[in-house]
């Protein structure tokens, strides 16, 4: 039995982040493997999960800002160590996602090699690059990156492109790497209660709305894609899902676009239901992805497997992923606007068209039962 041990993610059951969907897609993907067993950090606290592999354990930390993800991080790589120690494993990966403590690692590297401990390491997106940090984060997370590429055993990319950067960025340590990409799920949806409810709340019907799903923050590009869609002659909603109650980044976009004014812009909060939010994005005439940071982002994934036109931001990172099954529109003023009047006259010959080449890119590339058949690899070598 080899005991792997994930940390970085929030936990399981996942609640929309990106490495919290892959947690939970490749333990729930993965049961069948009954020499490998899996043990889960879970900030705060854990929910039952039904899965016969899996063991995931609360890290309790205080809220200090800023610095939580890497008390995090930091409180659950020592819980690892506890837990092979009193339990004698040997063989072990400890799985970190995200460089958050590299300067915290090297003190720890000769008790886990004595351990005969792995180290693998998902360095995420250009993390130092994202807009809502401060100059001094910015700097820390680049250190820490290098600290952590430089003393893995395994860098395991979830990017091409990042996967080119590490090599490059950090090649006098000569890291060894792997490229291994999230997943997602190809199925339909049938109509349901629960959708029909949450169109007559938005106001709108199924292919009458456009959508986008993520994260609340500013490298997503949410300003940009209000003041655009505000400028188009659309008669659709442009309905967002997202985290936004609460959030600083609200009020800055309700000062800048005045989206107040325009009623075909609502912000529906979060949805936790995979089953609804698979049946809304399939429901959407468009699904707009302005995601500037970052790798392979699961949200992307998720439309191309479930909405049949996909409009993305011209960045590296998404064109790897979406090729030719997507339109893309950069962020001068009028692309996207002028994208949204092209794509409403499209016959359905080209949307179906579009949402044939979206959906097999998904089957080829990108599918669950690929990617994890991947990680059974990587774990058992």
């Amino acid at each position: 039995m080899r005991n792997i041990f994930i940390i970085g993610s929030k936990g399981i059951p996942a609640r929309y982040g990106g490495f919290e969907t892959f947690v939970e897609n490749l333990v729930k993907n993965m049961e069948h493997q009954e020499d490998l067993f899996f043990h889960v950090s879970c900030l705060g606290t854990t929910e039952k999960v039904d899965y016969k592999n899996v063991r995931c354990f609360p890290v309790r930390v205080p809220n200090i800002g800023s610095a939580k993800a890497i008390l995090y991080d930091f409180f659950s790589l020592r819980l690892c160590i506890k837990h092979i120690k009193a339990n004698g494993f040997t063989n072990s990966i400890i799985y970190i996602l995200a460089c958050r403590i590299g300067p915290l690692l090297p003190a720890y590297l000769r008790a886990l090699k004595l351990l005969g401990v792995q180290v693998f390491v998902n360095p995420d997106g250009h993390e130092w690059k994202r807009a809502k940090w401060n100059s001094f984060i910015k700097w820390y997370w680049k250190l820490s990156e290098r600290y952590m590429v430089s003393k893995a055993d395994l860098v395991i990319c979830d990017s091409l492109v990042i996967e080119d950067y590490i090599k490059k960025e950090y090649k006098k340590f000569s890291p060894a790497t792997t490229y291994i990409s999230y997943g997602a799920y190809l199925s339909t949806v049938e109509n349901s209660a629960e959708y029909l409810k949450w169109l007559h709340e938005k106001q709108s019907r199924e292919y009458g709305y456009y959508l986008v799903v993520g994260r609340f923050v500013p490298e997503n590009n949410y300003e940009y894609i209000i003041k655009e869609f505000m400028q188009s002659p659309s008669k659709k909603k442009l309905i967002f899902i997202t985290n936004f109650e609460k959030n600083k980044f609200y009020h800055r976009l309700y000062k800048n676009t005045h989206f107040y004014k325009d009623e075909r812009i609502i912000f529906g909060g979060t949805i936790y239901d995979p089953g609804l939010l698979r049946r809304i994005r399939q429901g959407a005439y468009g699904y707009i992805h302005g995601h500037e940071v970052g790798g392979t982002n699961p949200s992307l994934l998720e439309a191309l497997a479930s909405t049949r036109l996909n409009m993305v931001l011209d960045v590296d990172f998404n064109r790897e992923v979406a090729d030719n099954g997507a339109l893309y529109f950069s962020k001068e003023v009028g692309s996207l606007a002028s994208l949204i009047e092209r794509a409403e006259k499209f016959s359905a010959e080209e949307l179906e068209d579009y949402e044939n080449r979206s959906r097999e890119t998904i089957r080829t590339k990108f599918s669950w039962e690929l990617i994890c058949h991947k990680y059974t690899k990587l774990f058992k070598n």
